[in-house]
């Protein structure tokens, strides 16, 4: 069932809202494919895929759904031309100064997931002032994965219990599941039920290895600046119609 607009600012009456995700993982592909198809340079595709991500952002949070996670940036992604990466660390920038008061108005708490130290200066203050002045938000939890390698993840954690291990401050047999997801990135979320990938790609890219051994995965050729409130509704329709048994 396609929904205009209007119909879709409050959670659609075909969506129980009891089986509605908790966490929802997003990776956000195809802005440069978007703009070329357009003839236009790839930066005003990511600008509009900003523009898309403000509005998943109003959706969650008009829909009810509490924690979400995008994929921003990856460890790889440095490896693109330098213009354009150059160019992203800008406009995370600017977006953060730019979007904080609309995130305080709609009780938006801000975090990142990834390995901030490797960032400009510049924007490792602005993620700082936006994590700090967003903490005590309760709407909507919006975990933003910048500089983020879910393979570096692990080993981090890794090396962390590791260091425990030999200091004599863990025993071996004290590691669990539980203990190891502490020293996560995501320390303190529920792992994602439902993993959305844009443009077609049906990979995981490196993206929350460990957190995602029991999400519900959806892959659309919708390119990302593109994704709406009906996309979603859509998303949402299929992971509704599935049965997570979590292997039992």
């Amino acid at each position: 069932m396609t929904l205009s607009p209007a119909h879709l600012l409050q959670l659609p009456a075909d969506l129980d809202p009891q089986l509605l995700p908790r966490h929802v993982a997003v990776v956000m592909d195809g802005n440069g494919r978007w703009a070329q198809k357009r003839g236009l340079p790839r930066s005003v595709g990511h600008q509009r895929g900003v523009a898309a991500l403000k509005e998943l952002v109003r959706c969650c949070h008009d829909w009810g759904i509490p924690l979400l996670t995008v994929y921003a940036f990856s460890t790889e992604n440095w490896g693109r031309a330098r213009e354009e990466v150059d160019f992203l660390m800008t406009l995370f920038e600017q977006v953060l100064w730019q979007e904080l008061e609309e995130m305080m108005e709609q009780g938006v708490r801000l975090q990142f997931a990834g390995q901030l130290s490797a960032l400009p200066p510049s924007l490792q203050e602005a993620i700082g002032q936006a994590v700090e002045c967003t903490q005590h938000n309760e709407s909507l939890c919006l975990t933003v994965a910048l500089n983020y390698g879910g393979r570096q993840e692990i080993l981090e954690a890794c090396r962390s219990i590791a260091t425990l291990v030999q200091q004599g401050l863990l025993q071996p047999d004290q590691i669990d599941e539980a203990l190891f997801s502490q020293f996560l990135y995501t320390n303190g979320l529920s792992d994602p039920d439902l993993l959305i990938r844009t443009s077609g790609e049906m990979r995981l890219s490196n993206f929350l290895l460990w957190q995602m051994a029991y999400t519900e995965q959806y892959f659309t050729p919708i390119l990302w600046p593109d994704f709406d409130r009906a996309a979603f509704h859509q998303a949402l329709l299929s992971y509704q119609s599935r049965q997570r048994r979590f292997g039992k």
